[in-house]
């Protein structure tokens, strides 16, 4: 029998300083069986950071032709595709190709490494790259709860989330703008 994912429900007061963009988000977010929460909280993360209309999550890790986001157009455009990780160089270059934007979030123990590996070839590309550190992730990641009130505050490279059982800063760095 195949598992089911774990869903989750966010309300975000969200205040984007850098866009002047304000708004309060209703994410349901399933985190798939080989999800951890580091993973789902940085999609979540991403999202706010890339708020805008018809901006959704897609079936992410379950189909693996489709980013962690995306924004449609109405007559069907890819406008921005936002993957979370560190995806092949591939991937990436098809991306660039088939949306106006492309933007990767990088947040894992080996981000350094495949950014090291990679970068080369990804700064010939047309695409946005930014890696949040591992710890901050993992902050992040203990205060999940399965359905949290929460605020998201972005200035500079630094988003700071506060809920009710805590609160933490969350910057990052921009490897390829």
């Amino acid at each position: 029998m195949a598992l089911k994912p774990t869903i989750y429900k966010f309300n975000v007061a969200l205040s984007d300083l850098n866009r002047n963009y304000y708004d309060t988000l209703h994410l349901t977010v399933a985190q798939h069986p080989s999800e951890n929460s580091e993973r789902m909280m940085t999609r979540v993360l991403a999202f706010c950071l890339n708020a805008q209309e018809n901006l959704t999550f897609t079936k992410g890790l379950s189909a693996i032709e489709e980013p962690d986001l995306w924004v449609r157009s109405l007559d069907d455009q890819l406008l921005l595709w936002v993957d979370i990780g560190e995806p092949a160089v591939d991937r990436i270059k098809k991306a660039s190709r088939q949306a106006r934007a492309t933007k990767v979030y990088s947040f894992n123990s080996k981000s350094d490494v495949w950014w090291e590996q990679n970068k080369h070839k990804l700064q010939r590309l047309n695409v946005s790259i930014y890696q949040f550190h591992w710890q901050d992730i993992q902050s992040l990641a203990l205060l999940v709860e399965r359905t949290m009130d929460c605020s998201v505050t972005i200035t500079g490279n630094s988003a700071y989330i506060a809920t009710a059982l805590g609160e933490c800063e969350i910057p990052w760095i921009e490897l390829k703008p």
